[in-house]
């Protein structure tokens, strides 16, 4: 039994690396490739804005803040964005001065713009320049000895400026613009008899933003 035992052992040895042999080689595996997100900007959005407006060319200045929403839509072909936005907020953007006992004070309750854009984009991140058609919502008050009368004119202009905007998330972007406001000159208080013309009223604004993009602009590239 001993010899049998012995002889068995010695055959599975010398087979042993025949076996290993007839096995077939592993095959080769190459390494998962990583991911590179790429952001396209193309595609619908919805936001809020918010920032602060001063008068350029006026003493008293009028000045305050506002608040609003926004919406738009880019297109973009290679690095290169077009897009299309307009906004509206409230706002509180206001002077006044007395002279001879009465007091006249010029308020802007709300201000917006239709704009086109054209940027460069660098990944997530992208320099714009924009310009269009600007509005705002003013009153125009004067009060003595208790009475005060208003009148409320809507003025329509042009509008310039430049901003930067990036994604922080998926479908999530922060932006930061500057915008100069043009608004042509209407007449206040011509139903009693007494018009005075406003002149242009022309604005600085700086304002931020915060968009969410439908349809998740993260496009994977391998």
């Amino acid at each position: 039994m001993k010899k049998v035992l012995l002889a068995s052992a010695c055959l599975f040895a010398l087979a042993a690396p025949a076996s290993a042999a007839d096995l077939a080689a592993r095959p080769y595996t190459k390494a998962p490739v990583a991911v590179a997100s790429v952001y396209n900007w193309t595609g619908f959005y919805l936001g809020i804005v918010g920032g602060g407006a001063w008068q350029a060319d006026s003493d008293p200045k009028m000045k305050g803040g506002f608040v609003g929403g926004t919406a738009g839509y880019n297109w973009q072909t290679g690095n290169v964005v077009f897009g299309l936005e307009a906004d509206a907020a409230w706002a509180d953007v206001s002077a006044s001065a007395t002279a001879l006992g009465i007091t006249a004070t010029s308020k802007t309750d709300a201000l917006g713009t239709v704009r086109g854009r054209i940027g460069w984009a660098v990944n997530n991140v992208l320099f714009y320049g924009t310009g269009g058609y600007a509005w705002i919502d003013n009153k125009l008050s004067a009060s003595a000895l208790g009475v005060t009368i208003s009148d409320s004119k809507f003025h329509s202009g042009w509008t310039v400026g430049a901003g930067v905007e990036a994604f922080f998330a998926p479908q999530w972007s922060v932006k930061g613009e500057y915008l100069y406001r043009s608004l042509g000159s209407e007449t206040y208080f011509g139903n009693i008899g007494v018009p005075v013309a406003s002149g242009s009223l022309n604005f600085h604004t700086v304002q931020v933003g915060v968009n969410y993009h439908f349809g998740g602009p993260i496009v994977a590239k391998y």
